[in-house]
């Protein structure tokens, strides 16, 4: 079994672009390897729960709008029931309850995010986001490989 990693986000506008732009970073990575699938989205959609039950670890990325600017984070991600899952709106969330209903399985999870500054469109990260996205690639790159040892 894998671990699944998925960054999101809209890669039209500045910080949003943070987890889709990790995710395509990771995607090259391990382009060749068993260890990890990465799937970089512009927003989660109920299509993933299916890879997600099929996991055994999820990793999702995404830019946040609340905390300290540029500070990456991360935080375990518990299936809630009744979480959005069918909307633009979906969440980890949603998607891992979405997951373990339909499919009887959820895997561990995690998310890491890290607050923007700018979500203009045309933006391109700005630079404390520009550096969580280093950091973040780093961390996700040295767990994934460190797995395989």
């Amino acid at each position: 079994m894998t671990v699944l990693i998925i960054g999101y986000g809209n890669p039209l506008r500045g910080d949003d672009a943070f987890g889709y732009r990790a995710a395509e970073e990771l995607q090259a990575s391990f382009i060749d390897h068993r260890e990890a699938v990465v799937l970089p989205v512009h927003q989660l959609t109920p299509e993933l729960a299916a890879d997600i039950a099929r996991s055994a670890r999820v990793i999702f990325i995404d830019a946040a709008a609340e905390g300290e600017p540029g500070k990456l984070e991360s935080r375990p991600v518990m299936p809630v029931s009744g979480g959005a899952a069918f909307t633009h709106s979906a969440t980890p969330e949603g998607l891992l309850a979405m997951a373990l209903a339909l499919y009887g399985a959820v895997p561990p999870a995690v998310l890491y995010s890290v607050r923007g500054e700018s979500f203009a469109y045309g933006a391109p990260l700005t630079p404390r986001v520009e550096l969580a996205l280093a950091a973040v690639v780093r961390e996700i790159g040295a767990e994934i490989a460190g797995a395989r040892a």
